[in-house]
């Protein structure tokens, strides 16, 4: 199972009901955080959720509204005693930009890792996530971030039986292990079969929509995409700062056709995004999220 929550929506400046843009994931014990602007905190705290068990955080790029709460994130979860190393992950330029910010938080009790990327697409392994980055278009290097937990294959109780591989080596072969027993190699192949439906969550802010947004999209549990503007006179401000329109991100809906899509990173003008709820659902029926919006995720039957 994976539990999600949208601690922010908004882009820029919080306002008031409104924070900045931010993810949250939790699955096997494990949480991960994208992006981490000012009152990131805050909204963690009114979803009852704990800095604590980050074990890594993901930045989208290095604008103020994605990563100036960064510091006090990481005092908060030094404050809480966290001795395990904190892994963070970032276009090019992460470890310089940390550094600086980190000039009011420089005694931490746990280490940082620094990951950047700088390909196209980039795939990594979390606690409990396959993280993909992928790059997008925005005013300086951006990337989208693809969460999936893969599943494996059923272990078949008849197959282990039929070929005399004893009961106490069918926890290490479901595992992954292969078992040496009385002379026999027992391997994970002889029991399992093929991996099943995972569960895959998009998250992707500031960008003019690019191919590579809906493929990396397509068939996701949830795609979670920029609605930066709604008014269709701010078409030519997304163009020229490289953000994008709610009927944009509809229309990378359509194409990926996720389970479910929700738009987030309001511009402050938006301050009621709702009111477009009838506007795009013949394109594709986005949601308009608000802050604090959890969903938790279940692997298919």
């Amino acid at each position: 199972m994976l539990e999600l929550s949208l601690l922010g929506t908004g882009g820029m400046m919080p306002l008031p009901k409104r924070w900045l843009t931010s993810l949250m994931a939790r699955c096997n014990g494990s949480s991960l955080l994208i992006d981490c602007g000012e009152g990131t905190q805050i909204a963690m705290r009114e979803k009852g959720w704990s800095p604590y068990p980050i074990d890594t955080i993901c930045f989208t790029h290095y604008h103020a509204d994605h990563i100036s709460g960064l510091p006090g994130m990481l005092l908060s979860m030094g404050n809480a005693e966290r001795t395990k190393p904190v892994r963070l992950i970032g276009p090019k330029g992460l470890k310089r930009v940390v550094d600086g910010l980190r000039m009011i938080a420089p005694e931490l009790p746990f280490s940082l890792e620094y990951v950047e990327i700088t390909g196209e697409v980039e795939k990594l392994q979390s606690e409990s996530f396959v993280i993909e980055a992928f790059k997008v278009q925005h005013s300086i290097p951006c990337y989208g971030y693809r969460l999936s937990i893969p599943r494996k294959g059923k272990f078949s109780v008849e197959r282990a039986e039929e070929q005399g591989i004893p009961l106490r080596c069918w926890n290490r072969l479901q595992h992954g292990e292969a078992v040496e027993w009385e002379g026999r190699i027992f391997t994970p192949d002889m029991v399992m079969g093929e991996a099943r439906k995972g569960i895959s969550v998009v998250y992707c802010t500031d960008t003019r929509p690019v191919p590579r947004i809906s493929e990396m999209a397509k068939g996701a549990d949830l795609f979670i995409c920029e609605g930066m503007y709604g008014e269709e006179d701010k078409a030519g401000n997304a163009k020229k700062h490289k953000h994008m329109t709610m009927e944009e991100a509809a229309r990378l809906g359509r194409e990926a056709m996720p389970k479910e899509m929700w738009l987030t990173h309001y511009s402050p003008s938006e301050l009621y995004p709702e009111q477009y709820k009838d506007k795009f659902k013949d394109i594709f029926p986005v949601k308009f999220a608000k802050d604090g919006w959890s969903r938790e995720i279940l692997f298919e039957d």
